[in-house]
């Protein structure tokens, strides 16, 4: 198999090869990133692997915790790729590309691509939020329904990726007549749950719960 190797400085933290890179991480811990202290853990772990730096700061923004860009460096993902015992990030993304395919992703999620316009996404996150979102085409999506979120009614952005206990990362969000921001839901917890309805047919609609998180469980 021919794997491509992404050039780019940068790489977009929604990517299933970051959320296995977190997965694994986390499995290898045994331990949630979900505190401060886990993520001040975490960074003395990393220098006592690997002797590199890196900062509790940094983890957070990778994993949510934090407001940032939607994108990370390849050098921070280089670092955590050694932590794990690899050459690098492109040593990584080949060994699970060989394991999974390159578009798996281990948690339970949806991908926008697989969605048709007028399906619906339902996601609910902590304290209490819960969104509906229909999908408009070319990974483009509007809410159609909001609860004690930020996000409103007739809402519009850009997702390609949504995944069960990871935040959900929002491109391009439009709130009236402000101008495309980021965004993060569940920046700190994740998605703790996530159900596809597809779109109405003559006949009936078909409801696909993907998952969802009870309150409490690890």
């Amino acid at each position: 198999m021919t794997v491509t190797v992404n050039k780019s400085t940068t790489m977009q933290k929604t990517s299933p090869e970051i959320a296995e890179l977190k997965h694994r991480i986390e499995k290898s811990l045994k331990r949630k990133m979900k505190s401060p202290t886990d993520f001040i853990f975490l960074s003395g772990a990393v220098f006592e692997r690997t002797r590199e730096t890196m900062s509790p700061t940094t983890l957070k923004r990778l994993w949510g915790y934090l407001d940032g860009a939607d994108k990370t460096r390849n050098s921070t993902l280089e670092i955590l790729s050694r932590f794990l015992g690899f050459e690098g990030w492109d040593h990584f993304v080949e060994e699970i590309d060989k394991d999974n395919g390159s578009d798996e992703v281990v948690s339970p999620h949806v991908k926008a691509e697989e969605l048709t316009v007028g399906d619906v996404i339902r996601v609910s996150w902590r304290p209490d939020r819960h969104c509906i979102f229909r999908y408009l085409g070319d990974q483009q999506f509007e809410v159609e329904a909001a609860e004690n979120s930020k996000l409103k009614v007739g809402n519009t952005f850009c997702c390609s990726l949504f995944i069960l206990g990871e935040p959900l990362y929002l491109s391009q969000l439009v709130q009236g007549k402000n101008p495309p921001v980021d965004f993060v839901v569940g920046n700190k917890d994740g998605l703790c749950e996530l159900s596809r309805i597809r779109k109405m047919v003559p006949s009936f609609i078909e409801s696909q719960n993907v998952a969802s998180l009870k309150e409490g469980a690890g």
